[in-house]
């Protein structure tokens, strides 16, 4: 970890000083980074995420019994599925460049591990984990309205743009909207995919990603906000 991506640069950030270090580099230790090192077993960020998940859940799902009053169980239920799932967390993490501040084990690093959504989103699971554990709820609500709970409508709509763009496309007969590859590059284990959202044989939005579906969500939401104009 280079000084610019080093812990203390991290609390500055989150906006929160630890009380115990360790806990925080816990939260910031992959298994792979663990087992290289021969650091004991439970000492990587997997019990934090287990403990993380379940506080993101209650205060999100508190978040939404005040917010959306009219919401039945079953809507909230959805709402805060599409709220916390992995992409929604990875998405969060990418505002504080949380990839760069994990350990990981060399092999995962030199396959991408840094830029991995299923990767970022547990870690900022076991990072809330671990400021509930350090300093109580206050400190890890804090955190969770300020990076994942803040802009809601818009994250929203990007998390699922490309559900929301084809019930555009449906309300109107004989649209037809498909996704072209525009290219690919880099190595087999880490390439960055370029989509366009094509309507009616016409290019709209652009998005790139490391997976094809991920290049489309985002060529989905830039279509949309195309569109919305």
């Amino acid at each position: 970890m280079s000084e610019k991506y080093s812990l203390e640069e991290l609390e500055k950030r989150i906006g929160y000083v630890f009380h115990n270090k360790k806990l925080l580099t816990q939260a910031l230790t992959h298994s792979s980074y663990a087992n290289e090192k021969k650091i004991r077993r439970g000492e990587d960020y997997e019990r934090l995420e287990f403990l993380g998940d379940a506080v993101l859940e209650l205060v999100s799902s508190e978040f939404l019994y005040h917010s959306e009053p009219a919401l039945p169980e079953g809507k909230m239920t959805k709402m805060r599925s599409s709220m916390v799932c992995e992409p929604a967390l990875a998405y969060c993490a990418r505002d504080l460049e949380l990839g760069q501040f994990i350990f990981l084990g060399k092999g995962e690093e030199a396959t991408g591990g840094r830029k991995r959504d299923s990767i970022t989103s547990d870690v900022m699971e076991a990072l809330i984990g671990a400021m509930y554990l350090d300093g109580g709820m206050k400190p890890a609500k804090a955190f969770i309205h300020r990076y994942i709970l803040s802009d809601l409508e818009d994250k929203i709509l990007f998390y699922d743009s490309k559900t929301v763009l084809q019930e555009m496309v449906q309300t109107k007969t004989g649209q037809v909207l498909v996704y072209e590859l525009l290219g690919e590059s880099g190595p087999d284990h880490d390439k960055t995919f370029e989509v366009q959202a094509v309507l009616n044989g016409t290019g709209y939005g652009k998005g790139s990603g490391r997976t094809k579906k991920a290049a489309e969500q985002r060529a989905a939401y830039e279509t949309i906000k195309m569109l919305q104009q």
